[in-house]
């Protein structure tokens, strides 16, 4: 389904807007399944890049990043503690839309990440503590295991509906801060629309970054 007349022309200075309405659209008509899904690559010491999809659980227009939240010592932690810059891309294909992020990655703040990690569900809160994540399991029993480990260690009966569990800390959010934004538009016949914008980014403050202006540049499909 495409629901775009395309692009404005000219392009706009910056892409964030659309960005952020395609992504309240995305979420609100329901379409398809997890609309906030998106694939993160990141890349290793050995050069080898690896990808995975984790949920878009923000974007902030000004300054200009999106947040997901994983496990700081699994695959991706450990990469992004190496090489601290990631791509990502969300791609809506009943609405033809697609976003391309490239930038720098940084840690949420502790804050920001407490904040989300105590409006999770419960089982989602426990899941964080009993993972190991991306470390050999030997069998999913063992992970069971794990499991009532974390349930027994903090008091949780097995028909508890809430529990005060703090946020283990190798877990929490990241920011994403982009630096480069691809927007596409399906087309028939793979006549697609593409622009792309760049801006440079500088350090600001602590853990924070900011842009200067974009430039825009259309792309052939």
């Amino acid at each position: 389904m495409k629901t775009d007349t395309g692009l404005p022309e000219p392009l706009p200075d910056s892409p964030l807007e659309i960005f952020a309405r395609w992504l309240d659209e995305a979420r609100t008509r329901r379409l398809q399944p997890n609309p906030d899904s998106m694939v993160i690559a990141t890349v290793g010491p050995d050069g080898a890049p690896a990808a995975r999809v984790v949920l878009c659980k923000h974007l902030a227009t000004d300054p200009g990043f999106v947040v997901f939240y994983t496990n700081y010592l699994s695959r991706k932690g450990r990469e992004l503690t190496v090489n601290p810059r990631a791509a990502a891309v969300l791609h809506w294909d009943a609405l033809g839309r697609q976003v391309r992020i490239e930038g720098p990655v940084t840690r949420s703040p502790v804050e920001e990440s407490d904040r989300y990690f105590a409006s999770r569900p419960l089982d989602s809160r426990i899941g964080a503590w009993a993972s190991r994540q991306s470390e050999p399991l030997a069998t999913r029993a063992a992970l069971a295991a794990q499991v009532r480990e974390v349930m027994t260690r903090f008091g949780i009966a097995d028909d508890a509906r809430d529990a005060d569990i703090p946020r283990p800390p190798h877990w929490g959010g990241y920011r994403l801060w982009i630096e480069t934004l691809e927007l596409w538009i399906a087309g028939p016949g793979r006549v697609h629309e593409r622009a792309v914008w760049r801006r440079t980014l500088e350090p600001w403050g602590e853990d924070a970054l900011r842009g200067g202006p974009w430039t825009a540049t259309r792309l052939n499909p």
